[in-house]
């Protein structure tokens, strides 16, 4: 009993003699952590007195942040709209692993605020956890994600993300650990948003121009019908159908009213079109493409849907784009996909993509709240049910058997390579681009998710890409639901899936190629 005693003393005496290399770090961090607050705390500055508690109460619950992202909305530019989604999007993320996770996962006391002058500190102190610092996160996050979408905002949004993190230690808000901890979890979440979704940039590997197919210039519309859906886009198609009124004055707008057929309203258009024009989405563009082939007409892409796929591959960023084509008769030979039912042998085109497994239900599920959540929120609701409930999809593709969550199939080579297709450099290249996601193996999310971290997804073994010029695809279990540019529809047990080569014309800006 003695004997254990001893020996139990000596082994706690050994540890507070000789620590462990975990002690010993821990105690190092502990010694630079006081002396960074001691030495912080000792700054003196009327400037910094007034600014940086200002600064730090500015971007309490990120109301800087989401200020800063409401003065680049108002902006009239895509580029700077699209930098402000990216940021709150990353600042949302971050905030909530940071907030919801990290801080429960490792709590850590505020710092004693002794050293720091009574007029310098934060009025409400914060009742959660110090480390990591959410104020840090958030900042971080923020600026980089802006940042990398929008160079030009970089080093002011970043100079501002710094000034936050040192206000927590200048106020005695945070300790020095906790900021440093908060900006790597914000720089993290940035930096694996920018992976997962790339931002669009030129494809300057391309050295074939499409086939052009030039057209008579007409510069204010005539021979025009335009087919304009003005609930498209959340509603702004209504603008839409006005300003191509105003940009091709002797051009005819059908303006679709509640109750319409599209499809049967595009062909009595095209009856008396030389050119067949179409305002709203991709599934507006889809009805009109099939239109557009059945009846030989060039067609005229007018973006007016909430993401304009087809129309941003095209080079048609608005209206004007489209007029400026137009007016100069440029066009291009564009390819379309089909869907054909093995069985009854009907087909159905699509002009950007076409998948079976998980996204058909995910539309389905965004489509069933977003009247009353709104798309944004609607589309999360629907991640995280479409995860809760998936199944694997057994599928026979080209004659071999898989268990699937997702096969995407699109018209023409998309980039970048893996989870997140974005855009396609071309759209004549007679290639369909297949990427298929396997699933019902041990830790297969797990494996996804570590294997898109880390960038090395093209090497898993529970994810392949192919481009093919056929594909057929057979339900051993029967048919399942079928997603195609937006659009959600019964599937059939067998399908299959071709390029149309060069299947119509579509006017496209003059582009140049790069040198």
């Amino acid at each position: 009993m003695a004997r254990t005693l001893i020996s139990g003393l000596l082994r706690r005496w050994a540890a507070v003699v000789v620590p462990s290399p975990e002690r010993q770090v821990i105690r190092a961090l502990r010694k630079w952590d006081a002396a960074m607050f001691r030495r912080i705390a000792g700054v003196r500055s009327p400037v910094l007195a007034i600014a940086l508690p200002a600064v730090s109460r500015a971007a309490d619950r990120s109301l800087l942040w989401l200020a800063i992202s409401g003065v680049l909305m108002a902006s009239r530019r895509r580029s700077v709209h699209r930098a402000a989604r990216r940021g709150l999007v990353t600042l949302t993320v971050a905030g909530t692993l940071n907030d919801a996770l990290a801080k429960r996962a490792l709590p850590r006391r505020r710092p004693l605020r002794v050293l720091i002058p009574i007029g310098r500190r934060t009025r409400r102190r914060p009742t959660s956890g110090s480390f990591p610092s959410g104020h840090a996160a958030s900042a971080a996050a923020f600026a980089v994600a802006v940042g990398l979408a929008k160079p030009a905002l970089a080093a002011p949004l970043a100079g501002l993300a710094a000034a936050v993190a040192y206000s927590r230690v200048y106020t005695g808000a945070n300790h020095p650990s906790d900021v440093l901890a908060g900006t790597a979890v914000g720089v993290s979440v940035a930096a694996t948003a920018n992976r997962l979704a790339p931002l669009r940039t030129p494809d300057r590997v391309r050295t074939v121009e499409p086939r052009s197919d030039p057209q008579p210039p007409r510069p204010y519309g005539e021979g025009v019908v335009a087919v304009v859906n003005p609930r498209s886009g959340g509603g702004r198609g209504a603008q839409l159908a006005e300003e191509v009124g105003r940009l091709l004055p002797r051009a005819e707008v059908v303006t679709l009213t509640l109750g319409d057929d599209l499809v049967q309203t595009l062909r009595g258009a095209a009856e008396r079109a030389e050119v067949l024009a179409v305002g709203g989405g991709d599934g507006s563009v889809n009805a009109a493409a099939g239109v557009a082939i059945e009846t030989g007409l060039p067609l005229l892409v007018l973006p007016g849907g909430t993401f304009n796929h087809f129309a941003a591959d095209l080079g048609v960023a608005g209206p004007a784009d489209a007029v400026r084509a137009l007016a100069s008769g440029s066009a291009i030979r564009a390819d379309v996909g089909t869907i054909t039912d093995a069985d009854t042998g009907s087909e159905r085109l699509f002009v950007n993509t076409a998948s079976l497994g998980s996204y058909p239900h995910f539309v389905a599920a965004r489509e069933r709240w977003e009247s009353r959540l709104g798309k944004r929120l609607a589309a999360v609701l629907a991640v995280v049910a479409v995860l809760r409930s998936e199944r694997p999809l057994r599928a026979v593709v080209n004659g071999r058997e898989f268990l699937l969550a997702m096969v995407f199939i699109g018209n023409g080579r998309y980039q970048p390579h893996g989870f997140a297709p974005g855009w396609r450099p071309r759209l004549d290249d007679g290639i369909l681009d297949v990427r298929l996601v396997q699933t019902g193996r041990r830790l297969a999310a797990l494996r996804l998710v570590l294997s898109l971290a880390t960038g090395r997804l093209g090497r898993s073994h529970l994810y392949a890409e192919t481009g093919s010029v056929g594909l057929s695809v057979s339900l051993p279990d029967g048919p399942t639901t079928l997603a195609w540019d937006g659009e959600i529809g019964p599937g059939s047990a067998r399908l299959r899936f071709r390029p149309r080569h060069w299947a119509m014309t579509v006017y496209r800006p003059d582009v140049r190629p790069f040198p």
